[in-house]
């Protein structure tokens, strides 16, 4: 059966590679009031380059950060890290009825993130 709740999803692409990048590790955090970051959840990209969900649990309305750990990834290419060693995105979540998709496109030199669907 199909998980239909709410939830944070990601999809990368290496563009250099021009391949998804799969055993990219995500980190998912929830912002506190204070703005410190409460570890929600760690996970690797798959084959595919995806990640159907990071939330174990229900969606709440707040602010979240994914980090997405590029050494580590550009490490299971055997190859040394690019300019970018990791990379820190902060979302707001104002309806948790919906679900929340961020890809990344990655290149050695440059990265690009949006709201996607």
């Amino acid at each position: 059966m199909v998980d239909l709740r709410p939830t944070i999803s990601t999809h990368v692409l290496d563009l250099e590679l021009g391949v998804p990048a799969a055993g990219l590790p995500v980190a998912l955090f929830r912002l506190e009031q204070d703005g410190r970051p409460e570890l929600i959840t760690e996970l690797a990209t798959d084959a595919d380059g995806r990640i159907a969900s990071l939330l174990p649990g229900e969606l709440e309305v707040g602010d979240y950060q994914l980090v997405f750990d590029l050494a580590a990834y550009a490490a299971t290419l055997d190859r040394d890290a690019d300019f970018f060693e990791n990379l820190a995105v902060g979302i707001r979540i104002d309806d948790a009825e919906r679900s929340y998709h961020v890809p990344l496109l990655l290149s050695p030199f440059g990265i690009s993130t949006y709201r996607g669907t």
